[in-house]
């Protein structure tokens, strides 16, 4: 049995369509207030028989921090992914991210060890590296160096990770992978929000770089690293490193929009922030821009994929073709929408 943490998110929903397609036996934990209806959504865009599949997925009620229900939920697994963690840049979710991502993964781990399992893959992020100096690339040896530009989010899984790292020196047989910026579809109003946004008309745009990634190479390249026993070690899963002025204007192409054409400089995005965190303070609503989403924008990410691709002789999907297929399913959920 494979035990799947994550399971309603967006690459959660990847790696259980590729499980369940292989004939794995998977459970899959999940809040008692989550909706597991966005699965089947994206298992309907790369299968004919969406139900037949999800219906194949053994849910769990249970909160990682409750040891008692995850100890439970482990009952007959052998093999656990854990891709759940809580993603965000709004302030008034830091202290719960900092205690679901590290508490929350401490303690899958302890009841890991305890239920003696076998194999264990911990989706980490490519925000637990430390920043290469001069523009170079990052890679696995590139270390976490504390720093005002580390996000929260980032901060919270360089925690979960150390404790990733102590599980492995206690015999847990893990491995780590390092995500970039993570591409799917159906998400459109959080995980996939950017092929939303340029649809609305996106005008604006950073000199910012960063790295991207396909959620079917991701779990396709876990799987991999799993069944092959790369244990002990963490790899960087990014396909391409683009701008983001690459990125939008390859999402516009494909959308049938205009390419964002207003170019805003590091100074102007300081300033957008704290605007929009008035309007957002007096409307009583989330901002679009926060301190830390300004901040990751303005800078230049790059990473090496070198480690994973000769481990595992892997080859990711291009970017373009990532994004030209993601937008296709946007203008095909847009067109049942209309209907």
């Amino acid at each position: 049995m494979i035990l799947v943490t994550g399971g309603t998110g967006l690459l959660g929903s990847h790696l259980l369509l590729d499980l369940v397609r292989s004939g794995r036996q998977v459970r899959a934990i999940k809040r008692s207030t989550s909706n597991t209806g966005m699965v089947r959504k994206v298992f309907s865009y790369y299968v004919s028989n969406p139900d037949e599949l999800a219906v194949k997925i053994e849910w769990f009620d249970a909160d990682l921090l409750d040891s008692g229900a995850i100890g439970d939920a482990m009952a007959g697994v052998t093999e656990i992914y854990h891709a759940g963690a809580v993603v965000s840049f709004y302030p008034k979710d830091h202290k719960r991210m900092l205690k679901v991502n590290i508490e929350g993964t401490a303690n899958l781990v302890n009841q890991a060890i305890e239920s003696r399992v076998s194999k264990f893959c911990y989706v980490s992020s490519v925000a637990t590296l430390g920043r290469s100096e001069n523009k170079d690339v990052s890679t696995e040896e590139t270390y976490w160096i504390p720093s005002k530009k580390n996000s929260v989010y980032g901060i919270s899984k360089y925690g979960a990770e150390r404790e990733i790292w102590r599980a492995m020196e206690e015999g847990l047989n893990a491995v780590i992978i390092n995500p970039s910026v993570i591409l799917g579809p159906g998400f459109w109003q959080d995980n996939s929000g950017l092929f939303r946004l340029v649809w609305e008309g996106l005008k604006y745009y950073t000199r910012g770089v960063n790295g991207y990634v396909d959620a079917r190479d991701i779990s396709m390249a876990m799987i991999r690293l799993m069944d092959e026993n790369h244990f002990g070690q963490r790899f960087i899963c990014s396909a391409e490193n683009r701008s983001y002025q690459e990125l939008f204007s390859l999402m516009a192409k494909y959308l049938g929009k205009p390419s964002p054409s207003v170019n805003v400089p590091p100074a102007l995005t300081s300033i957008a922030w704290r605007l929009e965190a008035v309007r957002a303070f007096i409307t009583r609503s989330k901002p679009e821009v926060t301190r830390e989403l300004a901040t990751t924008t303005a800078q230049v990410y790059a990473y090496s994929n070198d480690k994973l691709c000769k481990a595992i002789d892997f080859k990711f999907r291009p970017v373009e073709d990532t994004v030209r297929e993601i937008c296709g399913f946007f203008l095909n959920d847009q067109q049942d929408r209309n209907k």
